[in-house]
């Protein structure tokens, strides 16, 4: 497997503002082998930009002696896909084709999407989406995606999150298979699965072949909230049953710490971390 950081775990960049030649070199200082940069509507790295500026970051990764495999997108949480205001949902989708035309021109393989959100724990006034409603606009606007991302060659990865939607396994696997597109599948995220009190090993079997890619975060359940995010083999994570799970299914792609919010010194400590994890 690869060891990857995402770009949002650096300072500044959860603004898209960090610069990215200095993200990748800390990146590579600290032992990761790809980089997973952020796109955004304003920034470093946004969905307007053209195909020339997306091969110069594709250079810049590449002189850094790191691997791009994959993009992630964090747009949809303040425009979703399941909002209830159908211009909302609208520009949802165009700013996530925009993302994937992106991806493709950056050479990444894969773009992280969250379909929607029945709730935002940290944005109270998101309001409630009926479920049944949220589960249908989130299908719909996957559905449309899926034909952007079969076009340009880029998997559509639908994240498990903390925003209502797809807290069981069964539900995820079933979303995924009925979008019908080779081109949609899993971004599993370990530590969100343990916040809403499941076990890791046990989503990546059953979703199989659907994982695509993987986020590593851990958490401690003894906290239970959004402070319950922690560093690397500081929580409950049972990270050496984890990897078995990931090895039984075949998955031998990125393996990617989320670590928010910015910290100094966590880059460094999360890569030790990961050299650990990936030895079990």
């Amino acid at each position: 497997m690869i060891s990857a950081i995402n770009y949002w775990s650096f300072e500044h960049a959860l603004e898209n503002e960090a610069p990215i030649d200095e993200v990748c070199a800390i990146a590579r200082e600290a032992g990761f082998q790809a980089i997973e940069l952020g796109i955004a509507e304003t920034g470093v790295l946004t969905v307007a930009s053209t195909p020339e500026e997306c091969a110069k970051i594709r250079e810049i990764v590449e002189s850094a002696g790191l691997r791009m495999e994959s993009l992630a997108s964090g747009m949809t949480w303040g425009c979703s896909p399941s909002h209830p205001d159908p211009a909302i949902r609208s520009r949802a989708i165009e700013l996530n084709e925009a993302a994937l035309q992106r991806a493709g021109w950056l050479g990444c393989k894969s773009l992280l999407f969250i379909p929607g959100a029945v709730a935002i724990p940290w944005d109270p006034g998101y309001g409630f989406v009926h479920y049944e409603q949220a589960v249908e606009w989130a299908r719909e606007a996957t559905k449309t995606l899926a034909v952007t991302a079969e076009r340009v060659g880029v998997e559509l990865c639908l994240e498990n999150v903390w925003n209502g939607l797809f807290y069981s396994p069964l539900e995820y696997r079933d979303f995924i298979d009925s979008i019908g597109s080779p081109a949609v599948g899993a971004y599993f995220d370990v530590g969100n699965c343990m916040g809403q009190h499941q076990y890791p090993p046990h989503w990546i079997e059953i979703l199989g072949s659907r994982i695509k890619r993987v986020h590593l975060k851990d958490f401690k359940r003894s906290v239970g909230t959004l402070d319950g995010f922690c560093d690397l083999i500081e929580g409950d994570q049972p990270w050496a049953e984890t990897m078995a799970a990931l090895r039984a299914i075949g998955y031998d792609r990125t393996l990617t710490a989320e670590m928010i919010p910015f910290a100094p010194g966590r880059v460094a400590k999360t890569g030790a971390a990961m050299r650990q994890i990936v030895r079990m």
